[in-house]
């Protein structure tokens, strides 16, 4: 779990009444972030966009590694595993031409 500074969690009403303070704070890089909570509880991160462009690319690159990991292992498994895309389709009753 993630902690934030008690400088880094505003309300929601506070936000409301001066986002602009916030927003210049990550411009400025004053503030790294902003937790916002509601009602005592925290409902909402804001980030500068640059943040969240790095944590977004982060997140893209992992998701290929991922797929990359999938693609090696099966690379692994013998051709006689492997079943046509024609017999799974036959298997299911279809016919090529329904798709």
């Amino acid at each position: 779990m993630i902690t934030y500074a008690r400088d880094e969690i505003i309300s929601a009403s506070e936000v409301a009444r001066s986002f602009s303070s916030v927003l210049n704070d990550l411009i400025n890089h004053t503030k790294e972030r902003f937790a916002i909570s509601k009602n005592n509880k925290l409902e909402a991160v804001v980030l500068p966009i640059e943040e969240y462009e790095r944590m977004q690319e982060a997140l893209d690159f992992m998701e290929h590694m991922e797929i990359y990991n999938v693609v090696k292992e099966r690379e692994k498994t013998p051709q006689s595993e492997y079943i046509s895309f024609d017999d799974v389709v036959k298997s299911l009753g279809m016919d090529l031409d329904e798709l």
